[in-house]
């Protein structure tokens, strides 16, 4: 049976798209902002501006003081946050219905008034504060810039995706503050954002309550996107190796897939399930309770819209199997899964983890929001929520077959290696 939660959509005069997703179960509503700006937007030079401004969109605006969205809305029993990712930044928070109104006007104002609170000093505060999130997240814990080297492996010197979503702190010292203010002008716009309430409201307060808060911004035209040509698998392996103080050896594969919200990619998606997802998965079966040449394996599929997307493989090598041994059975089965396909009870358990997860994160309130603007924002369905389940159930198994002998082929991989130091 198809999901059928309601969802209403609205674009402003001012175009920004507003979605309304009833959902009366508790007295709470989740406001769920995305802005179509990324690390991906950001240019040569120029990097870490987006997630940057993360941190500065908590850091005051016209009315409201610094520190005062967090400490008003905590003190309203609301919770929120915001994350930054290559195509995207959102603002989120889920806040008893009484304090919906105040939650809108907050972010009303720093989406429309930013500039009028942004100065020097809080420039370099945050700044600061981004320094010292790159040296806590990435570089001062085993393994931190392993997906930063593995994006950088993948992909091209100069590519939208080549580069981390915390930047370079070269870039970020070099950051004029007038640079600064004219990256939130050009991306933080009406026409650049999607709006997403689920909750305690009806469909039409939910559309007023919009139009109140946010129809009065400006609207602005909506800024170029980088170029988003579709990009094929590598023609050849590339690595990168790193010798670490790190608990244990392990492999991280990359590959190239296609681009997020195609069907191309969720067979691709599937297939990267049939190798690693599950405890049954042919990697997690043959190389940790076979032969005993891994302790942990996983992947991941991350859709992107720039033309294409990755996905990973992670194997954790034990003591006594060398990297080239464990690395060498991963290609094995990449070819086996292009030559053979999966059988049907492969397919079936995968198809039935994607289904566990996806109703169980629609179950939740916020989690839902999230999906909604995703998909509005990055795909221009805000429906989606109710039909990927229908996609998925519809890819067969010539198709993950076709997809891994396309995307997933040892010739096809990048692959970073974090190496124990050896004891002297």
């Amino acid at each position: 049976m198809p999901l059928d939660y309601p969802i209403a959509t609205r674009r402003l005069d001012n175009g920004l798209r507003v979605a309304v997703s009833p959902d009366h179960s508790v007295p709470a509503v989740t406001v769920n902002l995305w802005v179509g700006v990324g690390s991906r937007h950001e240019s040569a030079g120029h990097t870490g501006l987006a997630h940057l401004f993360e941190h500065l969109m908590f850091q005051g605006s016209r009315n409201v003081a610094e520190g005062e969205h967090f400490s008003a809305l905590m003190a309203q029993g609301g919770q929120l946050n915001a994350t930054t990712w290559f195509d995207r930044t959102n603002y989120f928070e889920t806040v008893p219905t009484p304090a919906l109104e105040l939650a809108l006007w907050m972010e009303a104002d720093r989406h429309g008034y930013l500039l009028d609170a942004l100065t020097q000093e809080n420039l370099d505060n945050q700044r600061d504060v981004v320094k010292e999130e790159k040296r806590q997240r990435y570089d001062n814990r085993p393994y931190g810039n392993a997906l930063s080297d593995l994006n950088a492996t993948v992909f091209p010197k100069g590519h939208p995706y080549h580069h981390s979503t915390i930047g370079s702190m070269d870039d970020l010292d070099a950051a004029s503050l007038d640079y600064v203010r004219e990256f939130y002008s050009t991306h933080y716009g009406p026409a650049n954002t999607v709006l997403t309430l689920v909750g305690d409201i009806s469909v039409d307060d939910g559309f007023a309550a919009a139009e109140r808060y946010f129809g009065h911004l400006p609207a602005k035209p909506a800024p170029p996107q980088p170029g988003a040509e579709p990009l094929g698998p590598l023609t050849e392996p590339t690595r990168l190796d790193r010798v670490e103080d790190v608990p244990q050896d392990r492999i991280y594969l990359g590959f190239r897939l296609p681009a997020g919200g195609t069907t191309a990619y969720l067979e691709s998606d599937l297939a990267m399930g049939v190798l690693a997802g599950l405890a049954t998965s042919r990697l997690y079966r043959r190389m940790v309770r076979s032969e005993e040449i891994a302790t942990h394996v996983s992947q991941g599929a991350h859709g992107r819209v720039g033309g294409v997307s990755m996905g990973t493989i992670v194997v954790d090598v034990p003591p006594g199997v060398t990297v080239e041994d464990a690395e060498s059975a991963v290609c094995e089965e990449l070819e086996r899964l292009g030559a053979d396909g999966p059988t049907p009870s492969e397919l079936e358990a995968v198809v039935a983890d994607t289904e566990r997860w996806w109703l169980q994160s629609l179950a939740a309130q916020d989690e839902r929001a999230d999906a909604i603007s995703q998909h509005y924002l990055l795909h221009d369905d805000p429906e989606h929520i109710n039909t990927f389940l229908d996609q998925v159930r519809e890819v067969t198994a010539a198709q993950v077959q076709e997809a891994a002998a396309t995307w997933l082929q040892p010739s096809s991989r990048a692959v970073v290696t974090y190496r124990r130091k050896q004891e002297d």
